[in-house]
């Protein structure tokens, strides 16, 4: 497997899009859980980095979906004990290599990090997590209130009004007593 973290080349845009869950078949195939239901960055992308047992490169030789998690071959491992040994291991993308998405859809990882503000320019929180329910995403927010609950809004049109990446800012119709 090649090594590129000891020449320095590790991409400053990483982001974790899941997890090995396991080796898959005897001939050094992995299991990784995507942490998004459409795993677009795994399929699609070939260069990722594992963090076991240090952050290092690898390349999908070929991944595809079995069940909820992508069954991956790996340029380079092909010993089901190897395999085994990333169990565990964090699956990272460099972000400028994920797919383009149309207008007005976004990756998790680019609402991560924003500000809730509501229509009345009241301040809810920070998207800390985002999670599926089966229907629709949903923001998962850190309340700025000391000791408030978090509050979790549905990423859907009749809440969601504008996502402002550049500005850090997400703007939805939910009151403070929601």
């Amino acid at each position: 497997m090649t090594d590129k973290a000891s020449t320095g080349e590790i991409p400053g845009d990483l982001v974790q899009v899941g997890f090995v869950s396991g080796a898959f078949g005897v001939t050094g195939g992995i299991r990784v859980r995507p942490f998004s239901d459409d795993a677009d960055a795994l399929l699609s992308v070939k260069d990722w980095w594992l963090d076991k047992p240090s952050l290092h490169s690898v390349t999908a030789r070929s991944a595809k979906p079995h069940g909820g998690d992508i069954v991956t071959t790996l340029v380079g491992l092909s010993d089901r004990n190897v395999a085994e040994s990333l169990k565990g291991a964090g699956v990272f993308v460099s972000r400028s290599k994920f797919p383009a998405l149309p207008e007005d859809e976004y990756y998790w990882s680019d609402l991560i990090g924003l500000n809730a503000v509501n229509l009345q320019g009241e301040q809810l929180g920070r998207v800390h997590d985002m999670m599926h329910n089966g229907a629709q995403s949903i923001l998962r927010v850190q309340p700025v209130e000391q000791g408030a609950e978090e509050r979790l809004i549905p990423f859907v049109d009749q809440f969601v009004k504008t996502v402002d990446i550049a500005g850090k800012t997400i703007t939805v119709d939910w009151g403070l007593d929601y």
